[in-house]
């Protein structure tokens, strides 16, 4: 009876996802490297040494959240991309057949994406960086610690706190982020 117990715990501990905890504010980034991206290109975290901030956003094409905030991301990056700014889309979701490389061209193509949307088909960036959630953001200082993590702002429809803007603004000013973490809210990650 013991041995089987056992060996039910083991098994469901085997077949639940893998996740690591949300990294640390201050943290040193992990270093995705080689995704490829929807315009052929492969993007790396080494690779955005000349950038004074880097936003790293874990999405995905279908969640709702996700999506609601596309416009806002091809605004920001619009803002900031001048700065020293960069952003960085990140789709790890990889048990849901939607979610490709080909299916993610034709989102970004839609919506006019101006920032590199690339696919971790392993999931392993979501769960280094403890990302559960789509959108799930890591706001990364010019040595690439973490500065802030969580929403990109308050709400979904009317926001009255842009969290990433405002550690953005921040960082770029030689400043403390003030909030550096907040629940980011959204669909799971399958990974």
């Amino acid at each position: 009876m013991v041995r089987r117990t056992f060996l039910a715990f083991a098994l469901v501990a085997l077949c639940a996802p893998a996740y690591s905890a949300e990294l640390e504010i201050g943290a040193h980034a992990p270093q995705f490297k080689a995704l490829p991206g929807i315009d052929g290109k492969e993007y790396s975290l080494p690779d955005m040494k000349d950038s004074k901030v880097v936003v790293v956003c874990f999405t995905c094409n279908q969640c709702p959240v996700a999506v609601a905030y596309e416009d806002r991301f091809v605004e920001f990056t619009k803002k900031y991309a001048g700065k020293g700014v960069k952003f960085v889309a990140i789709n790890a979701n990889r048990r849901n057949e939607t979610e490709n490389i080909a299916t993610m061209k034709t989102r970004a193509e839609e919506k006019g994406f101006n920032f590199p949307y690339v696919f971790d088909k392993t999931g392993k960036s979501a769960t280094e960086y403890g990302a559960r959630v789509t959108p799930h953001i890591f706001v990364l200082d010019e040595n690439r610690n973490v500065a802030y993590v969580g929403a990109f702002d308050d709400d979904m429809e009317k926001p009255t706190k842009n969290y990433v803007a405002d550690a953005v603004n921040a960082l770029l000013a030689g400043k403390k982020v003030e909030t550096t973490k907040t629940r980011a809210v959204g669909c799971g990650i399958a990974n």
